[in-house]
């Protein structure tokens, strides 16, 4: 063993590398997990302890020349950065893996869930003008959603705002698109209200619209009910109240009973069990008109509803906040969503 080292020690003195292949294939040759000097250690527990005395000092100093081999001078050369080299060859860094957001996890189940219903994917630009926004689905400059409190205008243009609702959506497909129509219109909205944990200046919704000959409020309860089915289950109860938006006629929000099993369900549902889940409606005979579509052959209905809202039920979140905070205790929680 005592010539073996001493053969070793000539070539490693002898060793001067050309380039980084040269030295890799080096460091497995000698300090490789199968490499040259773990088999001599490994052979050095064998022998006798005369032997030992003799051997163990050539192989320690073996060792130290192999080692002063890597020193600063004879590392592998890389890339250079600004401040300093990148050695490629270390090991990479674990890293967390990111998650799907609630908000994209909730648009896509719920855009998924009624294209197999056979509506269609509609956008549209979050800067509009007022005919698109407000004047061609039927709202009047007298109604209260024009107020300055609720919308946020372009200074420069008067005319031109931050939407407030996708239904704008639906009225440029209607000026482009003949019936029959099916659509759903997903994007992002802008209220200009105080943030707080039930509400906030911006938002998402998903509005959708439907327009044929001979459309009823039956088929409306119908693609309802569909939606409850698929997001809360067949188990859940739906109730139709009527109410009043500009754009249908007759109109109705859409809530669910949540039930009164717990704490938190008496909380989030003021102690009724029930739940607003959306809005709804026939689209009004002026809007269709606005949009030259013929409301004696035509009928139609819409409804929308705040992307943030369902999540919150779903979830149980009792802040809308949290969702825009990036705040990675709270995303991590939403790993296990897959759309």
């Amino acid at each position: 063993m005592e010539q073996e080292i001493d053969k070793l020690k000539k070539e490693v003195l002898d060793f001067n590398p050309k380039d980084n292949n040269e030295l890799l294939l080096f460091r497995q040759k000698f300090l490789g997990k199968k490499g040259v000097l773990n088999k001599l250690f490994s052979d050095f527990k064998s022998l006798s302890v005369e032997e030992k005395r003799k051997i163990g000092s050539p192989l320690n100093e073996l060792k130290g020349l192999i080692n002063n081999v890597f020193n600063a001078d004879n590392q592998p050369k890389t890339q250079k950065t600004s401040n300093d080299s990148i050695d490629l060859t270390l090991p990479g860094l674990n890293t967390n893996m990111g998650s799907t957001h609630p908000i994209s996890f909730v648009r896509n189940k719920i855009i998924k869930m009624f294209r197999e219903a056979g509506f269609s994917l509609s956008k549209g630009p979050e800067i509009e003008d007022d005919w698109h926004n407000f004047s061609a689905l039927n709202i009047p400059e007298s109604h209260p959603a024009r107020d300055m409190q609720d919308t946020f205008f372009i200074s420069l243009n008067p005319d031109m705002m931050l939407r407030t609702h996708t239904s704008s959506v639906q009225v440029r497909y209607m000026e482009n698109n003949p019936p029959p129509i099916r659509i759903i219109s997903p994007g992002r909205v802008f209220r200009n209200e105080d943030v707080s944990a039930r509400s906030h200046c911006l938002f998402h919704q998903i509005e959708g619209l439907c327009v044929d000959q001979d459309i009823s409020f039956a088929d409306l309860k119908l693609i309802i009910q569909y939606f409850v089915n698929n997001l809360f289950g067949k188990e859940k109860k739906i109730r139709f109240r009527p109410s009043f938006f500009p754009f249908t006629e007759p109109s109705a929000e859409v809530d669910i009973f949540w039930g009164l099993e717990t704490e938190t369900d008496y909380r989030i549902t003021k102690g009724t069990g029930w739940l607003e889940i959306m809005g709804c409606g026939m689209v009004d005979p002026a809007v269709l008109k606005n949009v030259n579509i013929n409301p004696e052959k035509y009928s139609g209905f819409a409804f929308g509803m705040g992307i943030e809202r369902i999540a919150m039920l779903l979830y149980q979140i009792d802040d809308i906040r949290l969702f825009y905070e990036n705040d990675i205790r709270f995303l991590s929680q939403f790993r296990s969503l897959t759309n």
